[in-house]
Parts: structure tokens; C-alpha cells; sequence
């Protein structure tokens, strides 16, 4: 499985047991349990220009396992189903303000709409392997928020209250951090080879997911990464979270949305930024002097960032994706002028490939990598 999801091109079964060592007729048992298992399947042969008959390929199947990815956020909820290759097949948003309903209320609601995208006709055919949810807050490893400050949220047990649920019952279920979750969703669909940066996500919180060596650091307890709750000036203005003068207040969507004369105005956030999107691509003075403000503090939160884990890369994901590149030339500046080494190692800044569904895309993917890094576990509970 590794060996065909890694391939440039639809390796042949002589292919495989050359660059693993086993034997082909090992290669052709194994090749045979996974197309049976509608976790491989055979293409048409490459054209071949030496002598012989030319060898037919293997392709990750896309009709075979797929996985749910939920996303609970401030102002949305989101969901799409991804298969095994890593193609979307359906989407869904519901946006509006989760905060004024109670915790079950909400989770209710996010069922209803998994279920708007497992049922959808695009989907049809595929099993779902499980689901996994992205959620703004610190979370346990078994899956209980244990604090989501914007969210006003605090130990809640998602997979018991979605288990209980009948949209998603007997469906294999983790939760995780949504800028965790979106950053190794960037990992994966980078082409780059991009193995070591910070993903920022931009919402109304502002959280952030550390790759290493190509692996997400998590911290001792699972809860690193809150990089909206890093002070850029400890007697700044008051946080939920509880303290004083957090990155939030200062480039979160709300704190963005005010800077740039949009906070208040009535209608969607998502529409509120678009205007802001479109405003700065107008020039306006104000819109340009918030988006500079916000990129400001960022640039100084993530200078620490870098000067501490020695990254080469920060992504900008979220609603900082589509203003990136306003953004992008204001944290360069900051990171190279507080970044002890940027002299001769600079810090590159890039907008997210996922943009602002790189959370629940993330999720859906992780749920598809489980069946592609241990395929006879699943086979196994077929």
C-alpha cells in the first residue's frame, strides 16, 4: 500500500516486489487480497518502449473506504468525505454562530449535516471507515474538549454525546485540535516536499499546527500550538481565554474585521471578509492599514515561534489564506528582524493549498491515511 500511495506513476506488481524485496508471487497474494478488498485497483499498462508486454499498474482504489471529516468553529460547522486517494467527493458548510446553543445542541446539528454529505449521490458506493472532528480547543486524547474559549466550551465529550447520535452511530470517531488537523492535511497535499513549518490557522481564534520531520508535534499533553494565546503586549486588552493582550485581539477574524471597519455590520463574517478582500484589492487605506496591523502581530508571535523550533517555513491558512498576500510581506518582516538566524536561513511565509477547508479536509484525510498505513486492520474488520 505504502509503495503504490507514494508512486509517481501506477507502479506495476514486478515494480513493487523490486523495491520491497519480497517475492512476486508474495506481491501478486497481497495485490490480489487488496484489489478484493477495493483498496487497489489495475489500470490500463504505461506504454513501455523496450521489448515485452507492457505491465499493468496499481492505483490507490477511489470506490473503496472513505473518510468524514467534521469541523465545529465559531460561526460554521463544515463536513466533506474524502476517499481513499484524497479526492473530496462532497462538502458541506452550515454558517452561523455556534455560541449561543448548548454544547448537544450543537453537535446535533453537525450529525444532521454529516449526514447531508454521507448520503449525498457523489458518495455512493464508498464505506465510510470512520470520522474524525476538528474543533477550535484544547482536546484530550480521547477525544474530550477540555477548554474552548471562543467556543465557551469545557470538558465535553464529543464521541460519547455523537455516539449516542443516530447519523452517527457504529461510526469509528476521534477529535483533534482544527489547526492540528489542518496541518497535517497541508503536509499531505503539498507537492513540494515540505516536511518542517507552522500551519497558522486564522479564524476567530487563532491556533496553529507544528510539523517536524514530517510529523505533527503535539507537546507532552497533546495541546501545543495555541498560538492565539501568546501575548504581543501583556497589558493589551482582555481575552477570553482570560488573560491580557493574546494574538487573538490583535489578528483574529473579529479583531480583523473591526481594524478594517467591517466588525458589527450586519450579515455573514464570511461575506464581511470577502469585502475586505475585495477592498484591499481596491487599495483602500484602512483596509490596508488593519491587514498591516494584524500582520504586524503575527510577524511577532511567530518570530518567537521560529527563533524556539527552528522551522523553515510558516503557512497561512484560514481566513489568512485569501489575504495573504497583503499579510504575507508584514510577518516576513517581523520574522526577519526578530528571527536570529534569518540573516543567512530565511523564514519563507506561503499561503495554505487548502485555504480555509484545510481543518475538515484534514480530518476526512486522516481517517483515509489510518486505512492506507495499516490496510490489514481494515480488511480485518470487514
Amino acid at each position: 500500500m505504502r509503495q503504490v500511495a507514494a508512486a509517481h506513476r501506477p507502479p506495476s506488481r514486478a515494480d513493487v516486489s523490486a523495491a520491497t524485496g519480497l517475492t512476486r508471487a508474495t506481491v501478486s497474494a497481497l495485490v490480489d487480497e487488496l484489489i478484493v478488498g477495493r483498496l487497489l485497483t489495475e489500470v490500463d499498462p504505461l506504454p513501455r518502449s523496450g521489448a515485452g508486454r507492457p505491465a499493468t499498474g496499481l492505483v490507490l482504489a477511489d470506490d473503496g473506504p472513505a473518510g468524514l471529516g467534521l469541523e465545529i468553529n465559531v460561526d460554521y460547522l463544515a463536513a466533506c468525505v474524502v476517499d481513499l486517494t484524497g479526492a473530496v467527493r462532497h462538502r458541506a458548510v452550515l454558517r452561523a454562530d455556534q455560541r449561543p446553543d448548548a454544547p448537544e445542541r450543537v453537535l446535533a446539528r453537525l450529525a444532521r449535516l454529516a449526514q447531508t454529505v454521507t448520503t449525498a449521490p457523489e458518495v455512493a458506493g464508498l464505506s465510510l471507515a470512520g470520522a474524525a472532528v476538528a474543533v477550535p480547543g484544547l482536546v484530550t486524547r480521547a477525544g474530550t474538549v477540555r477548554l474552548a474559549p471562543n467556543l465557551g466550551w469545557q470538558d465535553i465529550d464529543i464521541p460519547t454525546v455523537l455516539s449516542t447520535l443516530p447519523e452517527l452511530a457504529g461510526a469509528p470517531l476521534t477529535v483533534d485540535n482544527e489547526a492540528n488537523l489542518a496541518a497535517l492535511g497541508e503536509l499531505h497535499a503539498r507537492s513540494d516536499d515540505l516536511t518542517d513549518f507552522v500551519y497558522v490557522s486564522g479564524e476567530i481564534g487563532v491556533g496553529a499546527g507544528i510539523v517536524i520531520d514530517g510529523q505533527l508535534f503535539r507537546g507532552a499533553r497533546g495541546w501545543s500550538g495555541e498560538l492565539g494565546h501568546m501575548a504581543v503586549r501583556p497589558d493589551g486588552p482582555a481575552c477570553r481565554c482570560g488573560a491580557q493582550g493574546c494574538l487573538e485581539q490583535y489578528a483574529g477574524q473579529e479583531a480583523l474585521l473591526r481594524a478594517a471597519g467591517r466588525g458589527g455590520s450586519g450579515g455573514s463574517a464570511a461575506t464581511a471578509l470577502r469585502m475586505v478582500e475585495g477592498q484591499a484589492t481596491a487599495g483602500d487605506p484602512a483596509v490596508h492599514r488593519a491587514l498591516a496591523e494584524a500582520a504586524t502581530a503575527l510577524g511577532v508571535v511567530l518570530a518567537g515561534v521560529v527563533n524556539l523550533l527552528d522551522v523553515q517555513t510558516v503557512v497561512l491558512g484560514g481566513i489568512y489564506a485569501p489575504l495573504a498576500r497583503w499579510l504575507a510581506p508584514g510577518v516576513s518582516a517581523e520574522i526577519s528582524r526578530r528571527v536570529l538566524t534569518a540573516g543567512w536561513s530565511p523564514v519563507t511565509v506561503r499561503e495554505s493549498v487548502l485555504g480555509a477547508e484545510a481543518a475538515v479536509t484534514g480530518a476526512a484525510g486522516s481517517v483515509v491515511r489510518a486505512v492506507r498505513d495499516h490496510p490489514a486492520y481494515w480488511l480485518g474488520s470487514r
